[in-house]
């Protein structure tokens, strides 16, 4: 085997650790696109839960008491 084979040889085997590890960053990266789109939608899901339940507390706050700021303050001041 002449110097030339082996130095092709070896190239050939890097460029193969390469190109295995370059499909494994494809997976991953891949994976980690679908975890980012997942994470997004329940985001956006629990922001609408909040403004369903901040509104929920609004109307039950005006349905049981009237503003304190508009009451007259107690006899003692």
């Amino acid at each position: 085997m002449s110097n030339d084979d082996a130095g092709n040889n070896g190239l050939e085997q890097r460029l193969a650790e390469l190109e295995v590890r370059l499909t494994f960053i494809d997976d991953t990266v891949e994976a980690l696109a679908v975890a980012d789109a997942d994470q997004s939608q329940r985001i956006a899901a629990l922001e609408r839960a909040l403004r369903e339940l901040r509104g929920e507390l609004m109307s039950v706050r005006l349905g049981q008491a009237p503003d304190p700021h508009s009451e007259p303050p107690p006899p003692h001041y």
